[in-house]
C-alpha cells in the first residue's frame, strides 16, 4: 500500500467511525420519544430516518406521507411500497398546496407558506392517531441552500433529528447502504414547484407537465435531472457526464418532440449542468 492509499484508507475509516457515532446518537435521541410520526417522502433522508425510528421504536414509529400536487406520483407509490414491505403503518395526508394563501403566486418564501400549512395539518393528523410528535428528515447539508421552509418547522416545533445529529448527505447514503435501504443511491429530489421560477404562477397543469417531462428523461436513462419551466421553455438540467445520453441519435429528437407535445414551445439543455436550487441563484 503506497502513502496515498494509506491516507485514503485512514480517511475512510475515520469517516465510517464518525458516521456510526452519529448513528448511535440518533438512535439514542429517537429512543426518548414515546412515539413519532416521520414525515415520509420516500427520499434518501426520510427513508433513513423512518427505518432508524422503526428499528428503535417499532410500531410506535409511523410514516406520514403528504399527497401533494408538487410530489411526483412515483414517489408516493414508492413510499407505499416501502411501508407495506416493512410492516410500517403509513398515514396519508391529502393536501392542496395551491389552496394555501399566497402559494400559487410563487413568492421566494413559497416553501415557508407550504410547510407551515402542511405541518400544521400533519400535527393534527398525528394527534388524531395518538401521536404527539412529528419529525422530519432535513440534514446538515441543507443549511447550504436557501431553505425558507426551515423557519416554518422551527416555529411549529418540528424537530429534524438528522440535522441535530450533524448528518451529512454522504453519511446518510453510506449508512443507508449498510442498512440495505432501497434509497441509498437514489438521486436527491425536491418538490416540483421548485422547477418554476419565483413570480411565475404555479398551476396544476404546469406541475403535471414537469412531472411527465422528468419521468420521460429518467425512462431514457438520465439519473439526476430537473426540468425547469420558464414560461413555455423547458430548461433541462442534468450532470455534464449525462449530456451525451441526450445527444444520442434519435434521443434528442424524441425528447424535443415529446416535450413539445406536452405543451413546451422550446427545449433547452443548461450547459452548467445540474445544481441544487438553481432558481435561487437570482435571489439576493
Amino acid at each position: 500500500m503506497d502513502e496515498l492509499q494509506r491516507i485514503e484508507a485512514v480517511s475512510r475509516e475515520e469517516f465510517e467511525k464518525r458516521a456510526m457515532a452519529k448513528y448511535e446518537a440518533l438512535k439514542e435521541l429517537l429512543a426518548g420519544y414515546n412515539g413519532v410520526a416521520v414525515a415520509y417522502s420516500a427520499g434518501v433522508d426520510s427513508t433513513f430516518l423512518l427505518a432508524t425510528a422503526f428499528s428503535v421504536l417499532g410500531e410506535k414509529a409511523v410514516a406520514m406521507t403528504a399527497e401533494l400536487l408538487s410530489v411526483p406520483k412515483r414517489d408516493i407509490e414508492q413510499s407505499r411500497a416501502y411501508c407495506h414491505q416493512n410492516g410500517i403503518t403509513q398515514l396519508t395526508v391529502p393536501f392542496s398546496e395551491l389552496a394555501v394563501p399566497g402559494f400559487a403566486g410563487n413568492p421566494p418564501n413559497r416553501c415557508y407558506l407550504c410547510k407551515k400549512a402542511l405541518f400544521n395539518r400533519m400535527i393534527v393528523v398525528a394527534a388524531q392517531n395518538g401521536i404527539s410528535d412529528v419529525i422530519e428528515g432535513s440534514n446538515a447539508d441543507d443549511a447550504k441552500d436557501y431553505r425558507p421552509g426551515a423557519e416554518a418547522l422551527k416555529e411549529l416545533g418540528i424537530r429534524s433529528p438528522l440535522k441535530e445529529c450533524g448528518f451529512t448527505k454522504e453519511e446518510i447514503r453510506y449508512l443507508s447502504r449498510e442498512m440495505d435501504l432501497p434509497t441509498a443511491d437514489k438521486p436527491s429530489a425536491a418538490c416540483l414547484s421548485s422547477r418554476i421560477p419565483y413570480g411565475e404562477e404555479i398551476t396544476e397543469e404546469k406541475l403535471f407537465m414537469v412531472d411527465r417531462a422528468e419521468q420521460l428523461l429518467r425512462d431514457l436513462g438520465l439519473v439526476t435531472v430537473r426540468v425547469r419551466m420558464h414560461g413555455t421553455i423547458a430548461r433541462i438540467e442534468t450532470k455534464p457526464e449525462e449530456f451525451e445520453k441526450l445527444m444520442r441519435p434519435g434521443i434528442r429528437e424524441r425528447v424535443t418532440d415529446t416535450l413539445r407535445e406536452m405543451g413546451f414551445s422550446y427545449v433547452t439543455l443548461d450547459l452548467l449542468g445540474y445544481r441544487m436550487g438553481s432558481l435561487n441563484e437570482v435571489l439576493d
